[in-house]
């Protein structure tokens, strides 16, 4: 994996780049899926074997987790960052709120999986790629 290009990743995140473009960044990073855990604010990448890569979440003002799992506010917070209403500062804070406390995204699968403290998940398939 290039760890240059998923730090590169990273600030365009933050800077609000869409997802759909840092997917094909990371993948063409040789990343595969990634994790983020909120409660640590950490990124792990992984590529198709045995290699991973750990980098801070650099969130100022991180909001507690909420206890409960709100999967509704998730998914109302997802569709928010795809209609580029907010950024991905403002969607990392939205779903903590609403209870995620990590989140994976499988490339392959072509989803993201949204998951509380207590197991409750939402899962949201990407977009279909506009033509």
């Amino acid at each position: 994996m290039n760890t240059a290009t998923i730090a590169e990743c990273m600030t365009a995140s933050f800077a609000d780049t869409p997802f759909p473009l840092v997917v094909q960044k990371l993948a063409g990073a040789g990343v595969v899926s990634y994790r983020t855990d909120l409660m640590a604010l950490r990124n792990t990448y992984y590529d198709g074997g045995s290699e991973s890569f750990d980098e801070r979440v650099p969130l100022a003002d991180a909001p507690a987790i909420a206890a409960t799992f709100d999967a509704g506010g998730v998914a109302e917070t997802v569709k928010a960052i795809q209609r580029r209403e907010i950024g991905y500062a403002e969607f990392l804070r939205r779903i903590m709120a609403a209870g995620c406390a990590s989140y994976e995204v499988f490339f392959g699968g072509r989803k993201a999986v949204y998951v509380g403290r207590d197991g409750n998940a939402y899962v949201e398939p990407f977009p279909a790629a506009k033509t």
